[in-house]
């Protein structure tokens, strides 16, 4: 039996959210600078990259096409990992490629259960639902 298993629609919309506001945060700094810091770089990869985590970031936190939007993020997260961690080491713990995977297999997993509660495509296709959850 799970301990929260009556609230995992809810515990399911903290993660969606919560991830993927993370993700966006990264794709603002890397187009806005914003927030300041560390993470910022140039180039074609970099742009897109912080492309699709702004936008994709925004639209799993918000729920809009939360599974295409993961899917696509998860590959991105994929691709990150073995041009920029992998070389480094074999394991993420040695290569500090651990945030890479995690976004990495939290993305596949958004992407398999969609956008749930408290989302635009909750309210979409079924009014309040989205909000409220019930």
């Amino acid at each position: 039996m799970a301990l929260l298993g009556r609230y995992s629609s809810y515990v399911y919309a903290i993660l969606r959210i919560v991830v993927g506001f993370c993700f966006m945060l990264h794709g603002t700094r890397k187009l806005l600078g914003w927030p300041p810091g560390g993470g910022g770089g140039s180039g074609a990869l970099n742009t897109l990259g912080g492309a699709i985590e702004l936008v994709g970031g925004l639209m799993i936190m918000i729920g809009l096409f939360a599974s295409i939007a993961a899917f696509i993020c998860s590959g991105t997260m994929a691709v990150a990992y073995f041009m920029a961690h992998q070389p480094k080491g074999m394991l993420p713990i040695q290569n500090g490629g651990e945030p890479a995977v995690l976004y990495c297999f939290i993305f596949l997993y958004i992407a398999a259960a969609g956008s749930g509660i408290w989302s635009v495509d909750a309210l979409r296709k079924g009014g309040s639902r989205g909000l409220t959850g019930t």
